[in-house]
């Protein structure tokens, strides 16, 4: 790896006032719960959308993850359709229409498919009622900020921005749409889970205690990538290897760990002031990022929650959460232990067709957040969930700088921060950005030997 001149101005940005940019920041959660008891009501969980006018959606980003919850939408209800398609490239928008027409038989007209950097205004302006934001997440921000700008309901997948400055376009954006009413559901589908909402209602009425620690975890295998291709600009390679540079993604702390992070802030209802982390790149294959970090969070309260992520293979494998209480612990998703360890509580899953217990909930929650989406439209009772990703995007945006820098960082300086990655022109050609791995630290250099 190449040495590089680390330091905590070239991660953090300078600071700056808060509000940089002319961004207004909003009131945020900022001390750990520490109630012990609370009434926490249940949301009504419908099994499908109610039915009602045609409700309208164009795709912004027609790659995997658009694609499916292209199809997740299609299954929420009645009466929806896609009707408009933008990316930055032409074949995937041919193979996200082929897929909606193979799965859900409508056909997305020729007409209505946009093609480059600006192809996300022309789907705005196509006559849709909502917008799906499946781009790389680099993006999220100005394509939020433009759909709430143009009255559009949104679906936008986690994480919703790389950097500080993104993270706060967000979370002003999320203000203004509660202002006009307009609903924002984001890729956090844990909190459409109905197991994780049971198992939550449990913790906040008291069920643990009070939160004393507690660990998030995705250990996993290795993402996709692609091998640079001589036919495609330094640009187009790097957009079609998005998930490897950190510039596009985040780094998979921000662009796949904020699933857990997002939930350590959902069962404590506060999020970490302050992270100290580590981190390493062992066997990543293209872009810039780590494949592993441990960060230790600190709450304002003195609570500590260690977090810890890996892409590699062939290595033992966790996804979950688990927070320890004065009284108990959970795991988040489905049981509660008292200090002994004895469950006292599980949740209940739905019975097969031979009457056993399934291990799965009943509705898939990549379709129950596009059915809470589509119910909230319908029935003009608006939900809007971009600030509290906002901020648990910037929890793993904060873990990532202190491991790039080995330096504690706070969420203060992070509100503070004007980092802000990525070129500042677009076009398919050379891109102008920092390409080299983060190192941590200062290298040893062995003092000279004495006589």
């Amino acid at each position: 790896m190449k040495n590089s001149s680390i330091s905590r101005r070239n991660f953090l940005g300078k600071a700056a006032t808060v509000g940089v940019a002319g961004v207004i920041v909003p009131s945020i959660i900022t001390s750990c719960a520490r109630e012990t008891k609370k009434v926490v009501a249940i949301p009504t969980m419908l099994d499908q959308a109610p039915d009602g006018p045609v409700l309208k959606a164009g795709v912004i980003g027609c790659g995997g993850r658009g694609t499916g919850a292209a199809i997740n939408f299609l299954s929420a209800g009645p009466n929806l359709k896609i009707v408009a398609l933008g990316d930055t490239f032409q074949d995937r928008i041919d193979s996200c229409r082929a897929e909606i027409l193979k799965q859900k038989g409508q056909e997305v007209p020729p007409d209505k498919c946009f093609v480059g950097f600006d192809a996300y205004q022309k789907v705005l302006d196509a006559g849709v009622d909502l917008v799906i934001l499946a781009t790389p997440p680099f993006f999220r921000p100005d394509h939020l900020a433009a759909a709430i700008q143009a009255k559009k309901h949104v679906f936008a997948e986690k994480p919703v921005c790389v950097d500080p400055v993104g993270a706060r376009s967000v979370m002003a954006t999320a203000q203004k749409a509660k202002g006009m009413e307009l609903c924002i559901v984001t890729g956090t589908q844990r909190r459409h889970q109905r197991d994780y909402i049971a198992t939550y209602q449990q913790v906040a009425q008291g069920s643990i205690g009070d939160i004393v620690g507690g660990n998030v975890w995705w250990n996993g295998g290795k993402l996709w990538h692609r091998d640079p291709n001589a036919k495609w600009s330094e640009m187009e390679y790097m957009i079609r290897d998005w998930v490897n540079w950190t510039w596009l993604s985040g780094d998979h702390i921000v662009e796949q760990h904020v699933h857990n992070l997002d939930v350590m802030d959902w069962f404590t209802g506060a999020h970490p002031v302050k992270a100290v982390g580590m981190g390493s790149r062992l066997r990543r294959v293209t872009g810039n990022q780590y494949d592993n970090f441990s960060v230790d969070f600190t709450f304002e309260n003195g609570t500590h929650v260690h977090s810890m992520c890996r892409q590699i293979n062939g290595c033992v494998n966790n996804v979950s959460e688990r927070f320890q209480g004065s009284k108990g612990s959970t795991n988040c998703q489905n049981s509660i232990l008292d200090l002994a360890g004895t469950e006292v509580w599980k949740y209940n899953y739905p019975m097969d067709k031979d009457g056993k217990p399934t291990k799965s909930v009943s509705v898939d929650p990549y379709v129950q957040e596009h059915i809470d989406l589509v119910t909230a439209i319908r029935t003009g009772k608006p939900i809007n969930e971009a600030e509290n990703t906002a901020i648990s995007t910037m929890n793993a945006i904060m873990g990532r700088i202190s491991a790039y820098t080995g330096k504690e960082v706070t969420y203060e300086e992070m509100m503070n921060s004007d980092l802000k990655l990525g070129p500042k022109v677009f076009t398919f050609g050379p891109v102008d950005v920092d390409k080299t791995v983060p190192i941590a630290g200062l290298a040893y250099v062995p003092e000279p030997a004495t006589k």
